[in-house]
C-alpha cells in the first residue's frame, strides 16, 4: 500500500549524501563520450533449452540466455526474468540448460555453472546458488543438465573420454553406486563421447558406438527389456555398437545410429517414440526411415533433424511445441520445417538454429523462453527477431528495439534525436540506427539506448548536458557515454540510469544542479523514470523515491514542495513511469497508483483534480507508460487501456476527446509507450502499432495523424 512518508532509510540517506556530493563534484564519476555504436549481427551456432529458460552460443563464442531467472540461471547476476537474450560471457563452445541452472564449457575446456544448487548440481562443492558463472573445472568437452528440479544431476565428458557426474543421487543418476549426493564431479567411467540426462535416468555413448544407461527404469527407459522399481545405480550397456548420439526425455530414450537411423525405447503415452503407436517399449526398436543427423528429447516429446535440414517432431503438443500448427499429440515423426542446422527441446517448447544462423522458437513462452520479448506461444516455428520488443516515445520522435537487437528511430529530427547522422528535419518511417541494443528511452529532444553489453549511448539535444558529455553540443549519431547500464530514462533536460550493480546515475539539468557527465547518486535501485523536471526511482526493496520539481504534486509526498533530496513515498512497487508532470506506479499485485497533474484526467481517478498523494487507479495491470498529458497501460490479460488527454487522438479510442478514467482500447498488447501526443504499442506477436499525432512523422506510418492504432513497419 503506497504511503506518503518523509522517513529516511539507508537508501535515501545514501542518495541524499550522494546528491550533495555530486553537486560539488559534478562531472566526475561518468564515462567519457566516444566509441563506435554496436553493430555486430548475432549469428547463432548452438542452442539449449530444457526447463523454462534457454541458452545459446553465437558463432563468435559469446553466450546468451533468456527466460525464467528465479534461481539466477540466466547468469547475468540478477534474478530478473529476461524475455530477450542477455549476454553472459565470451569464449564458449558448449552449453546445457537445466531446470533452474546452466552448465557451459569454454573453448579452453573450462567448465562453468550457475543457478540453483540445492542438490550440488553446480559442482562447486557447495549447495549455494550462483547468479553468475563460477568455474568448476578444466579439460571438459561435453555437458548435460537435468530438467528434473526435484532431483537434478549434471553429467560431463572430458576431452580424455572420462565420464563425470554430480548432484542428486536418489535415483542412482550420479552413477557411482553410492546413492549419495555429490556436490563436486566424480568420475564414473572411461571411453565416452556423448552424454544425456532425462528426468529420472541418464544415457551415454562410448567411442566404440556402444550405448549405456542408468537410473530409474520404471517405464523401461533403460532399454534392457525390463521394468524395475529399483533404479540401476551404475551405467550398463544397452546397445553394443553403431550409436553416435543419444537423447533422454522424461522417461524415454532416443539413439541416433551412424547410418542415420533412429532407435527408441521407454514410455510412449503421448507418442513420443514416434513409431505410430502409444505403446511403451522396454527394449530398443528401430524407426522406419533414415537420413537423420541430430536428435533431441525432453518431457514427452521428441525432435529429429535430417541431413537435408528438415525438422521432424512427435509426442505431446499441448503448447504447440511440435510446431505443426496444431495442439494435438502426434505418434509419428512429422515434418514441421526445413533449413535447420540444430534443434533443442524444452519442457513445452522448442528452439532451433537455421543454417543461415537465424534463431527460431515455438511452443510455450510463459517465462520468455522463446526470447522474442512477446511472452506468447506459437504453434509453428517462428523466427525470433522479426518483431519489436521495446519502444519509447518522446515529444515528437519515437524509438524501437527489435527482438534481434536492431535499433530503429523515426519522427522529429531537428536536434538529431533520430540518430541517423543526417540533418533531415524529420523521418516519417522507421530508420535503422544500429544493432545489438536492449533498451531505449526517448526524451523531449534527445535519445538514450543501452546496448546488449551494457554500454550506454546518447544523441540529440544536449543543451543542458542531458547527453552526458560536457560539450552541450547536439549529436546526430549515437555516442557511448558509459558502461554497465541496464535501465535508462530521459526527461526534458536531464537523464538517469541504473547500472547492473544497482547504482543510480543522473546527468543534465536537475533541481539539485547540473551534471555534465553521468554521476552516481545512490545504490540499491532497479528502475528509474524521468519527467520534465522530476525523477522517480524504484529501489530493490520495492520502495518508491521521488525528487525534483513538485509544483503539481508529481512527487507524491503529500506536499507541493520542491525536493533536492529524495523522499520515500511508498513501498511494494515493481514498476514506475513519469509523465511531464505526473507519476504512475505499479504494485506487485497489479494495482496501479498515480499522483501529480490531472487537468486532463491523466491520473485516471475519474476527476480532473491534481493530487499530491498517490491515488488508486485500478487493478490487474502489468505495464504502464506516462506521456505529456495522457497515460496508457496493459493489463495482465493483454488488454490495452488509456486515459487523460486525447485532443490529438493519442488515446486511440477513435475520437478527439479526453477521459478521466481507464478505457479499454485494444487487446493482445505486450508493451506501451506514451509520448508528447502519440502512443506506441507492441503487440504480443511483435507487431508495432501507433496512434495520435504524427505532424513530425512520429507514428512511423507516413500519415499525419490517426484516431485508431495503425500498423507500423518495417
Amino acid at each position: 500500500m503506497p504511503i506518503p512518508s518523509v522517513k529516511r532509510t539507508s537508501t535515501v540517506l545514501r542518495l541524499a549524501l550522494s546528491l550533495a556530493a555530486a553537486a560539488l563534484t559534478a562531472g566526475c564519476g561518468g564515462s567519457g563520450a566516444g566509441g563506435t555504436a554496436p553493430t555486430p549481427t548475432i549469428e547463432w551456432a548452438r542452442v539449449s533449452t530444457r526447463g523454462s529458460h534457454t541458452v545459446a552460443i553465437a558463432k563468435d563464442g559469446t553466450l546468451w540466455a533468456w527466460g525464467i531467472n528465479d534461481a539466477g540461471q540466466i547468469g547475468d547476476g540478477t534474478r530478473v526474468d529476461r524475455a530477450t537474450p542477455v549476454r553472459v560471457g565470451a569464449g564458449f563452445a558448449r552449453a546445457a540448460a537445466g531446470t533452474g541452472y546452466t552448465l557451459a564449457v569454454k573453448a579452453d575446456g573450462t567448465l562453468w555453472a550457475w543457478g540453483d544448487n540445492a542438490s550440488g548440481q553446480l559442482g562447486d562443492g557447495t549447495t549455494t546458488p550462483r547468479a553468475a558463472p563460477v568455474q568448476i573445472g578444466a579439460g571438459f568437452a561435453e555437458v548435460a543438465a537435468s530438467r528434473n528440479w526435484l532431483e537434478p544431476v549434471s553429467l560431463a565428458v572430458k576431452t580424455d573420454g572420462t565420464l563425470w557426474a554430480w548432484g542428486s543421487n536418489r535415483q542412482g543418476l550420479v552413477g557411482d553406486g553410492s546413492g549419495l549426493d555429490q556436490h563436486a564431479p566424480v568420475q564414473i567411467g572411461t571411453g565416452f563421447t556423448r552424454v544425456a540426462v532425462g528426468d529420472w535416468h541418464a544415457a551415454a555413448v562410448k567411442a566404440d558406438g556402444s550405448a549405456w544407461t542408468w537410473g530409474s527404469n520404471a517405464s523401461g527407459q533403460l532399454g534392457d527389456g525390463t521394468i524395475a522399481s529399483t533404479p540401476r545405480p551404475t551405467p550398463a550397456q544397452v546397445l553394443p555398437a553403431e550409436v553416435m548420439e543419444i537423447a533422454a526425455g522424461g522417461a524415454h530414450t532416443v539413439a541416433l545410429r551412424s547410418d542415420g537411423s533412429i532407435m527408441v525405447w521407454g514410455t510412449n503415452r503421448d507418442g513420443q517414440l514416434g513409431d505410430g503407436t502409444t505403446t511403451g517399449r522396454r527394449s530398443p526398436v528401430l524407426l522406419g526411415g533414415g537420413g537423420f543427423v541430430q536428435i533431441a528429447a525432453a518431457a514427452n516429446h521428441t525432435a529429429a533433424l535430417k541431413a537435408d535440414g528438415t525438422l521432424w517432431t512427435c509426442g505431446a503438443n499441448e503448447s504447440g511445441q511440435l510446431g505443426d500448427g496444431t495442439f494435438a499429440s502426434r505418434s509419428w515423426l512429422t515434418r514441421v520445417g526445413s533449413g535447420f542446422a540444430q534443434v533443442a527441446v524444452g519442457s513445452r517448447h522448442m528452439a532451433a538454429i537455421a543454417a543461415d544462423g537465424s534463431r527460431w522458437a515455438w511452443g510455450n513462452d510463459d517465462f520468455g523462453q522463446a526470447g522474442d520479448g512477446s511472452w506468447s506461444r506459437s504453434a509453428v516455428p517462428a523466427q525470433v527477431g522479426s518483431g519489436f520488443a521495446r519502444v519509447a516515445a518522446g515529444l515528437g520522435h519515437s524509438l524501437g528495439v527489435k527482438a534481434d537487437g536492431t535499433l530503429w528511430a523515426w519522427g522529429l529530427n531537428d536536434m538529431g534525436q533520430v540518430g541517423d547522422g543526417t540533418d533531415a528535419p524529420q523521418r516519417g518511417a522507421p530508420v535503422r540506427i544500429g544493432e545489438a541494443f536492449a533498451q531505449v528511452a526517448a526524451g523531449y529532444q534527445h535519445s538514450l539506448a543501452v546496448a546488449a553489453d551494457g554500454t550506454l549511448w546518447s544523441w540529440g539535444s544536449n543543451s543542458s548536458g542531458q547527453l552526458g558529455d560536457p560539450s552541450v553540443a547536439s549529436r546526430h549519431t549515437p555516442a557511448q557515454i558509459g558502461s554497465g547500464f541496464v535501465r535508462v530514462a530521459a526527461g526534458r533536460w536531464h537523464s538517469a540510469g541504473v547500472k547492473a550493480d544497482g547504482t543510480l546515475w543522473i546527468w543534465g539539468g536537475d533541481v539539485g544542479g547540473t551534471y555534465d557527465t553521468p554521476t552516481q547518486v545512490g545504490s540499491g535501485f532497479l528502475e528509474v523514470a524521468a519527467g520534465h523536471e522530476h525523477t522517480v526511482a524504484l529501489a530493490e526493496d520495492g520502495t518508491l523515491w521521488t525528487w525534483g520539481n513538485n509544483g503539481l504534486g508529481q512527487l507524491c509526498d503529500g506536499t507541493f514542495d520542491q525536493r533536492i533530496a529524495p523522499v520515500q513515498v511508498g513501498t511494494g512497487f515493481v514498476h514506475v513511469a513519469a509523465g511531464a508532470y505526473h507519476t504512475v506506479a505499479l504494485e506487485a499485485d497489479g494495482t496501479l497508483w498515480a499522483c501529480g497533474e490531472n487537468g486532463a484526467g491523466q491520473l485516471g481517478d475519474g476527476t480532473t483534480t491534481s493530487s499530491a498523494a498517490l491515488l488508486g487507479v485500478g487493478t490487474g495491470f502489468a505495464a504502464v507508460s506516462a506521456g505529456e498529458l495522457h497515460t496508457v497501460a496493459v493489463k495482465a490479460d493483454g488488454t490495452l487501456w488509456s486515459w487523460g488527454s486525447g485532443s490529438l487522438g493519442e488515446l486511440g479510442g477513435g475520437a478527439f476527446d479526453w477521459r478521466p478514467e481507464p478505457t479499454q482500447i485494444g487487446s493482445g498488447a505486450a508493451q506501451v509507450a506514451a509520448g508528447g501526443a502519440h502512443t506506441l504499442v507492441v503487440k504480443a506477436d511483435g507487431t508495432l502499432w501507433a496512434v495520435g499525432q504524427s505532424a513530425f512523422g512520429q507514428l512511423g506510418d507516413g500519415t499525419v495523424s490517426t484516431l485508431v492504432p495503425v500498423r507500423v513497419g518495417p
